[in-house]
């Protein structure tokens, strides 16, 4: 039954968020202009904090992996043009702001032989891909999620270029309406089974649920790619992944629905359940249901889990990355930082921004607060200098955030 009301949930977390019923406003658009970042501009971090370019000149820095010998390794692609002509969007202020064109489909690698935090080595690791985003290293393996599958190379430490014969362990969908491409790879502390994130083909499930077969979900393969099962399903678009320091929970950033209203849905950070349904597309953020699928699944909307931690609506929360090092102050320790691209399906933007959630115990004991900020234009409107997306800790205990549309990556260390 669709909520007349606003509704206030507590959230397994503790935390609480207020829901407007369906419909409430309209679903606005707005696409954000990307200006770049003018000389000596760069994001704004909390005081105690120093925010310094790592590197610059690629073609959206996607995705970040940290090797175990402290190698950064960049995944470059992007959403393509074909997309939104298919939407019917116009494509002119568009191209920039949505990191669009011909993806890169390269994986970028950089070290910091000195540990000054500027990288000296950069070299192309792996080329000729297609879409790739998740990377993981697994004793003597590389692996790479492509938006089609998951690709198998053989990996010493240490080696700066990978030219070895692949083999795929794993197809996966690809394509559709809403090209959710990301795939998303991590292993568990044994690396006895890997996880894959795999986004809906579709806003909610408009042009049938035929077409989403394996998708919305987060799979769970051998390392060898046999063994799929679904892990959890219900989640739109799950595309960070991670640990909780000191627990073995599995947790998520996900991407959540449009066209209810400026205000819904919230995207989430959730821990992930085995066997979790999380509601897409029949219900929202629990067991709310879709007005478009009003009556259709009663069953499934009654299972539909609560997420823990509401992230804003529309705020496009994809990066993740927990806090396992020391050199930030203890208040952030084994906390989450999450990367909010920005969306264009709200009448004024949100996100465009990195929000730390703090955590006590393997549980999240506050709510999302502003940690890297400073990516929308003074004076607001419509203009950004840039996007953030995708975070990783290195093992000096610094930050890095890749910001996709302004081809950089930013770091951000304590000063001592």
């Amino acid at each position: 039954m669709v909520q007349e009301q606003a509704r206030t949930i507590e959230t397994p977390a503790g935390l609480q968020v207020t829901l407007p019923p369906p419909h409430a406003t309209e679903s606005g658009r707005n696409f954000s202009n990307v200006i770049g970042w003018e000389a000596g501009r760069t994001p704004k971090a909390p005081a105690g904090f120093t925010v310094t370019k790592y590197a610059d000149g690629l073609q959206n820095p996607r995705w970040l992996y940290v090797t175990p010998n402290g190698d950064v390794l960049v995944a470059e692609a992007s959403t393509e043009v074909g997309y939104w002509k298919r939407l019917g969007a116009k494509l002119v202020g568009i191209t920039k702001s949505m990191a669009l064109g011909n993806s890169a489909n390269r994986i970028t690698l950089f070290r910091d032989t000195d540990k000054d935090g500027k990288p000296e080595v950069r070299e192309v690791f792996l080329s000729d891909l297609n879409q790739p985003f998740g990377m993981l290293v697994l004793d003597s393996s590389f692996y790479v999620a492509n938006t089609d599958g998951i690709w198998r190379y053989p990996y010493q430490t240490g080696q700066t270029r990978i030219s070895s014969k692949r083999e795929k362990i794993l197809d996966l969908p690809a394509g559709g309406y809403n090209n959710h491409w990301t795939r998303n790879i991590i292993a568990n502390a044994a690396g006895s089974r890997l996880y894959v994130a795999v986004g809906s083909a579709s806003d909610h499930g408009e042009h049938g649920m035929d077409q989403e077969t394996r998708r919305a979900n987060i799979l769970e393969i051998n390392p060898d790619g046999t063994g799929e099962r679904v892990y959890a399903s219900g989640l739109r678009n799950p595309v960070g992944m991670g640990w909780a320091p000191g627990t073995n929970t599995l947790w998520t950033s996900v991407n959540e629905r449009d066209d209810l209203g400026d205000d819904l849905v919230p995207d989430y950070l959730t821990r992930v359940q085995e066997g979790g349904f999380y509601g897409w597309p029949y219900a929202y953020f629990g067991p709310n249901e879709d007005p478009e699928w009003a009556g259709q699944q009663p069953g499934l909307v009654a299972k539909a889990l609560v997420p823990d931690v509401p992230l804003g609506s529309h705020t496009a929360s994809l990066g993740l990355a927990f806090y396992d090092k020391t050199s930030f102050p203890e208040r952030y320790r084994n906390g989450a930082f999450v990367g909010q691209h920005g969306s264009w399906r709200r009448s004024e933007l949100v996100g465009y921004k990195v929000v730390f959630v703090p955590f006590r115990n393997g549980t999240p004991s506050g709510p999302p607060e502003d940690f890297l900020t400073g990516f929308v234009a003074d004076g607001g409107g419509d203009e950004v200098y840039g996007r953030p997306v995708g975070i990783a800790v290195l093992p000096d205990g610094s930050l890095l955030v890749a910001d996709d549309t302004s081809n950089t990556i930013w770091r951000v260390s304590a000063r001592p």
